[in-house]
């Protein structure tokens, strides 16, 4: 039998080995992760830089997915979609507009090749900035060919661009105009005992029709077509004048169909060719064949770069000077949001570090949103404001939407520039409270109970709503509504009744809001930069763009630096953003992908509103989206 004094000393003996094993295990890790870091950076400095582009190289331009101002999601759903080979579906407008301006200064590239097919979205505000990035390229003495196996609305407005254009020999040319048909849920509503209460300021506001209405108000359809006709208008204008085609060409070409169809054997392709929107037919082999002879073969294809590498090659300027670009761009709630989202509280604070910054000497701002929570758009204004106060400009750029909200944020600007099809305006206040009362009386379901004040009982989806608490709530939207115009009134330099004749609610595109008084000119991003610029009285060259933006955790940051990106899928996902309740909507809901995304694209602010405001809640929101 072993003492007890042996059983210690072996015991003890067996714990110093462990200890031992672990320590060594650790030394033996730390090693080689400080081995790891060290080769990671030497390859880093000792890397050589891309080798340089050879003559006769043609930019391949193929923008898929959408359109975007800023990347929605979270750092690790996008590393960990790389992971399994998948796209995010986006393409930062940005990096297309960078690489072709770089393109357009390389002498080795000499044309390029528009590829359209993956394009899924974007509004008519920022096709047109890459537009006008195309003619940028043009204009330095290169061509771009654009083709495609079909083209949409969207995808043939940067083809008619191009110095050509071809199409698939069974490809089609889908044109169809602006408008829609909204579903009307009232009737539905009432039968299964669901009431939509609706307090609004404007009578242009219609976001709630939907859901209290059979079908649409004249004040909808009046406002509604002046804004498609508009667009419309904005669209054929710019193709017909990009294709070099007579006036009325598009709606002549569509009012023949389908006898003019017919009259080619029903094959799309070549009906386009007849109607010169397109100059030839090709297969890809053929389309590439072409590319080979225009310029020199590389292996089996023809010598080619893809934008995203030369947007790799752009090097950053080093000026100390900054105009700094803050994105607004989804819905707006009112406390934190990630990219693709405005958060009253976090976009507040990315203003607030470009007035604290002294390199900081401008700010623009770049707004792409229907609107949401008047008090988080207040919390931006303001902040806005504040940044004027410390000297220093700040210049607005309306993307595709700057409506309601998004307007209201905009307030705070000394210029306020927009696109002729950018759909903004929307000035009115609205509030929706449903109540389920007549559900709740045919399922058997019964109320009671003792509150202290009648605000208790005053809205409970069980039992209905107050009378009084919808005066109530009335009167504190007048109130919202009434300065909402008083602040767009001084930010306009006019008076509140003037706004109040063009607000209401009321929808307009930049074109029509620049003849009602209320942004101060057309123009792009690149213009209000330019702006902001000579605001601050900032010499050319000796300042540089740059975007201020909510920056990832530290880890992710070290990892992304030394080019480790795909670990960041391993860490924790942060909870609340908008790709996590994408993800739970899909499956949960039975949508596909795409559609779940739209909806939280969509809805997703709702969720973001602080609780604690309860009904009061206001939204000023346009309910409207990209055509």
């Amino acid at each position: 039998m072993l003492s007890m004094s042996t059983l210690f000393d072996w015991t003890g003996r067996a714990l110093r080995g462990l200890w031992w094993l672990l320590d060594g295990t650790r030394r033996v890790l730390l090693n080689l992760l400080l081995l790891t870091v060290l080769a990671v950076l030497a390859w880093l400095l000792l890397k050589p830089g891309p080798a340089a582009l050879q003559p006769k190289t043609a930019l391949v331009l193929d923008i898929g997915g959408r359109l975007v101002e800023q990347r929605a999601g979270s750092a690790r759903d996008n590393a960990l979609r790389e992971l399994r080979g998948q796209s995010d579906g986006q393409t930062r407008l940005r990096d297309v507009l960078a690489a072709l301006d770089a393109a357009a200064k390389d002498p080795a590239i000499t044309h390029a090749l528009l590829l359209t097919d993956e394009l899924q979205g974007g509004g008519l505000p920022s096709l047109h900035e890459v537009a006008r990035a195309l003619e940028r390229f043009k204009a330095a003495g290169k061509t771009v060919v654009a083709w495609g196996s079909d083209f949409d609305q969207r995808s043939y407005y940067l083809a008619a661009h191009a110095n050509e254009v071809w199409l698939h020999p069974m490809g089609a040319i889908s044109v169809q105009g602006y408008g829609r048909y909204r579903a009307y849920y009232k009737d539905l509503l009432d039968r299964v005992g669901v009431t939509a209460h609706v307090i609004r300021a404007g009578k242009f506001k219609n976001a709630d029709e939907s859901f209290a209405a059979s079908g649409p108000s004249p004040e909808s359809l009046e406002s509604e077509g002046a804004l498609v006709h508009s667009l419309w208008k904005t669209w054929t204008d710019t193709v017909e004048a990009a294709r070099k085609l007579p006036a009325g060409h598009v709606m002549q070409a569509i009012d023949s169909l389908p006898g003019s169809l017919k009259d080619e054997g029903g094959s799309l392709a070549r009906w386009a060719l007849k109607h010169k929107f397109v100059d030839q037919l090709k297969t890809r082999d053929e389309m590439r064949a072409a590319f080979i002879e225009r310029g020199e073969r590389d292996d089996k294809t023809f010598r080619q770069v893809h934008w995203s590498e030369v947007l790799a090659r752009v090097k950053p300027s080093r000026a100390s000077d900054m105009v700094a670009v803050v994105v607004a761009e989804g819905g707006i709630g009112d406390g934190r949001s990630g990219p693709g989202a405005i958060g009253g509280l976090s976009t507040s604070e990315l203003v607030r570090q470009a007035r604290e910054d002294d390199k900081v000497k401008a700010l623009v701002l770049r707004v792409n949103s229907p609107g949401g929570s008047a008090f988080g758009s207040e919390l931006v204004r303001r902040e806005l404001e504040l940044v004027r106060k410390a000297g220093k400009p700040v210049v607005v750029s309306m993307g595709d939407l700057a409506a309601s909200g998004g307007y209201w944020i905009s307030l705070a600007a000394d210029e306020m520039l927009a696109d002729a099809a950018t759909i903004t305006g929307s000035i009115g206040v609205i509030a929706m409270l449903p109540t389920a009362e007549g559900l709740a009386d045919r399922l058997g379901v019964r109320t009671g109970g003792v509150t202290t004040t009648w605000l208790g009982g005053a809205y409970d989806l069980k039992r209905g709503i107050d009378p009084r608490f919808v005066e109530l709530l009335q009167a504190s939207i007048d109130g919202t509504y009434r300065d909402f115009t008083a602040k767009a009134a001084a930010a306009r330099r006019t008076t509140p009744e003037k706004i109040d004749a063009v607000a209401q609610g009321r929808v307009w595109t930049g074109r029509d809001a620049l003849a009602q008084g209320l942004v101060d000119r057309l123009g792009g991003l690149d213009d209000a930069v330019k702006a902001a610029a000579q605001r601050a009285k900032l010499a050319d060259g000796s300042w540089r763009l740059q975007y201020l933006e909510t920056q990832p955790g530290r880890l992710e940051r070290l990892l992304e630096r030394f080019g480790l990106a795909e670990l960041v899928a391993l860490l924790p996902q942060p909870a609340g953003t908008h790709a996590t309740l994408a993800g739970w909507a899909g499956p949960a809901l039975g949508l596909p992908p795409s559609v779940a995304e739209a909806l939280v694209r969509e809805w997703g602010w709702w969720l973001e509103l602080d609780p604690r405001r309860g009904p009061f809640t206001q939204a000023a929101h346009c309910l409207c989206s990209v055509p």
